[in-house]
């Protein structure tokens, strides 16, 4: 049976959320492959620290700037990650080197790429 797609409501828009606030098969796949690539979603104490921004040095992201105002390099912050200190990343690994990802989460203001940069 083929249907009249003039008579099909598009209730999706582009954020991969139905017009209605909730969240499609296109949103819900997504955060579901960006959640594979990581190797590990440790989970956060209920006193979890926010990444606020990237602290960066010749473009290179070198560390992080934590919502209580420290900053800490980015080893010290896949640390704080895995023993539940920072809330919203998990691990990843590109050769030998690990670092944090932002959680998916629907919203791509808080994605770490997002956030302001200070120079390190």
């Amino acid at each position: 049976m083929i249907e009249n797609s003039r008579n099909l409501k598009n209730t999706n828009n582009d954020n991969g959320k139905s017009t209605d606030g909730q969240k499609t098969g296109k949103g819900t796949l997504g955060e579901a492959l960006a959640r594979n690539a990581l190797d590990d979603i440790p989970q956060p104490k209920s006193d979890a620290k926010e990444i606020v921004g990237l602290v960066k040095s010749s473009g290179r992201i070198t560390g992080y700037q934590l919502s209580d105002g420290s900053t800490v390099s980015k080893q010290e912050g896949v640390s704080l990650a895995k023993d539940g200190e920072i809330k919203g990343v998990g691990i990843a690994h590109r050769k030998d080197t690990e670092y944090l990802k932002s959680l998916p989460d629907g919203t791509e203001d808080n994605n770490l790429g997002n956030l302001p940069s200070i120079s390190g």
